[in-house]
């Protein structure tokens, strides 16, 4: 999931308004795992490890990942490789499109190519998302 609605998403200690703001965050689509749901709560885990609650309203069911890894990563035209489309770096995010056991296929406002699943967070370990 992603972060979706305004410029702001609130991570809280409980699936309540009441319950206590950990960190704000502020990048739309921002991706976060999903690990519990309460009513209009889902308790995620942010890419760095943080772990609290969101509402619901704030997250989109729109896949995004975040670029991992030290120094910038050649993205390419396929999964087999081909020609470097483009250049991503460390803390980006983008759209996710698809993934295979060894590379993923992302997008953003003018990129759309492949690069090594192990450069991003936001896709399960075994997961093969189509």
């Amino acid at each position: 999931r992603s972060s979706d609605l305004g410029s702001e998403a609130y991570l809280r200690e409980g699936p309540s308004y009441q319950h206590k703001i950990l960190w704000v965050y502020r990048h739309r689509g921002y991706p976060f795992l999903v690990t519990a749901s309460f009513d209009v709560w889902r308790r995620v885990q942010t890419p760095d490890g943080a772990v609290g609650w969101m509402s619901a309203a704030m997250l989109s069911d729109q896949r995004t990942v975040l670029i991992t890894g030290k120094g910038r990563v050649q993205i390419r035209e396929s999964a087999a490789g081909g020609k470097v489309v483009g250049l991503a770096d460390p803390g980006a995010v983008a759209g996710l499109k698809t993934c295979t056991s060894s590379a993923c296929h992302i997008h953003g406002e003018d990129i759309d190519g492949w690069l090594p699943r192990n450069r991003v967070w936001g896709v399960g370990a075994g997961e093969v998302f189509r």
